[in-house]
């Protein structure tokens, strides 16, 4: 009998927002372990914190295995190497981050000024 402290595979799902075939990859890939009875699974408080720590990670961009190993830091509350190489992860992806904003900021002022452009165009042929 499962907790109460302890959500089902639809729980988990609904809970997270996530696909059914999302929450299986993930356990696929070890990410979670939920506990099992039979067919059944049951995620705890442990499961729950790592969905954040995942979900998280992918809205940073962070790849699935980068995601591994910042859970594995955060399981074994990591040693000044792990530390380390977590803050050079970081530095990486806001450098990505920053480029990919940068990019968007360009691709919005352009496409302001063709729609100015275009508006222009219109407004003459009246």
């Amino acid at each position: 009998m499962p907790g109460s402290e302890e959500l089902s595979f639809k729980e988990m799902c609904g809970r997270f927002d996530v696909t059914p075939r999302t929450l299986r990859y993930y356990e696929y890939i070890e990410l979670l372990q939920p506990r099992k009875d039979g067919r059944s699974r049951f995620y705890g408080p442990r499961e729950v914190a790592r969905m954040k720590l995942i979900l998280r990670g992918r809205r940073f961009g962070f790849s699935l295995e980068e995601i591994r190993q910042w859970l594995e830091i955060y399981d074994k509350k990591g040693d000044r190497e792990q530390y380390e190489v977590w803050i050079d992860m970081a530095n990486r992806q806001l450098d990505l981050l920053a480029t990919q904003q940068a990019d968007i900021e360009n691709a919005i002022k352009d496409l302001r000024t063709l729609r100015d452009e275009t508006s222009e165009i219109l407004r003459n042929m009246d």
